[in-house]
């Protein structure tokens, strides 16, 4: 008896470790670290939208939960309360992935997907301030 419950912790321990050490704080479809500066919005923030906020069924051009679509360049700028080029805190965009200003945190909890990194929310917040351009 003593053995099979050393057995179970262990393939429970393995499970919790292979969860905390395999989730990194990288865009998780491209693989690759989001840079500091001239940050792509094709290489990076759009991936990001696919993943967090497009493939869970809100901000898809069907659904437009908040009536906003993230599918797109011209869909995610479209708005200029959303995205305010060069001024990330001033973008409803922004408040809404941190939780701020009265908006609940996107994807919101319980959501299908897990939320934005760190590093994801960085990316966004600095490919805004260089100007939101589609690059």
């Amino acid at each position: 008896m003593k053995s099979l419950s050393l057995l179970l912790f262990s393939i429970f321990l393995s499970f919790v470790l292979a969860i905390a050490f395999g989730c990194d704080d990288t865009v998780s479809n491209s693989g690759q670290d989001i840079p500091t500066s001239n940050v792509s919005y094709s290489k990076y923030i759009q991936p990001i939208f696919n993943l967090k906020c497009t493939s869970s069924g809100c901000h898809d051009d069907q659904t437009r939960a908040g009536d906003l679509s993230l599918t797109s360049y011209g869909n995610a700028t479209a708005d200029e309360l959303i995205v305010v080029p060069y001024h990330p805190e001033n973008s409803i965009l922004v408040w809404a992935i941190e939780g701020e200003s009265g908006y609940g945190p996107m994807p919101p909890v319980g959501a299908p997907v897990l939320p934005l990194s760190q590093k994801e929310i960085q990316g966004i917040k600095t490919w805004i301030k260089e100007g939101a351009k589609s690059n």
